[in-house]
């Protein structure tokens, strides 16, 4: 691994994570090129600020669940050429189930140069710290619809609301958010902007 790069709960102490992509539990339905272990990795400079991200959440009852940080160039390259397969139905109704696999990148919900792979993005979600159970959000990680927008109509008061709580926690530590999709946040300041990691995570 880079010496800029790493394990993000080595840094932040009790953060909790669920590496979707190096699972059966993403939107492929397979653990995913480049993710060889089930953990979470990030610059230095992105763990910082989560940290920072972590004690807001804290001061309002809720703790962070990281999904998704650096992801290798491979990993990208993987979803697209699982896009071009043909349908078989297994992730549609959870993930896609109002578009084809194709119109992920069309419509901005996978890209072919992620901010990912730069090492300064994040996706999560926030849980209660009193129960551990997930805040309700109005729908799940990589949900690609219109659901899954800020201000998205068609969600309860409480769903969003906790995923205002979440905005705001991570635009007052630096991140910026993703309009497509209620998860995803990427640092303002990140160190690599313009380069893009294919290092495997091991």
């Amino acid at each position: 691994m880079r010496d800029d790069f790493v394990f993000v709960d080595e840094l932040i102490p009790g953060i909790r994570w669920d590496a979707k992509y190096a699972t059966w539990d993403n939107f492929t339905g397979k653990p995913v090129d480049g993710y060889l272990t089930n953990r979470i990795v990030g610059t230095r400079t992105l763990c910082a600020a989560l940290e920072r991200a972590q004690e807001k959440a804290e001061s309002l009852g809720f703790g962070l669940v990281l999904w998704d940080g650096y992801r290798p160039q491979r990993a990208v390259d993987c979803f697209l050429r699982w896009s071009r397969q043909p349908e078989d139905g297994r992730t549609k109704a959870r993930h896609y189930p109002n578009i084809d696999r194709a119109e992920m990148f069309e419509k901005g919900y996978v890209a072919a140069k992620s901010g990912h792979s730069r090492g300064s993005t994040v996706d999560l979600t926030l849980y209660d710290l009193t129960t551990g159970e997930l805040a309700p959000m109005g729908g799940g990680h990589d949900l690609m619809d219109s659901l899954s927008h800020h201000g998205a109509a068609g969600i309860t008061q409480a769903e969003a609301t906790n995923r205002e709580h979440l905005r705001s926690i991570m635009e007052a530590c630096g991140f910026a958010a993703y309009a497509c999709e209620w998860w995803h946040y990427t640092l303002r300041a990140e160190p690599y902007p313009d380069t893009y990691f294919d290092f495997p995570i091991t």
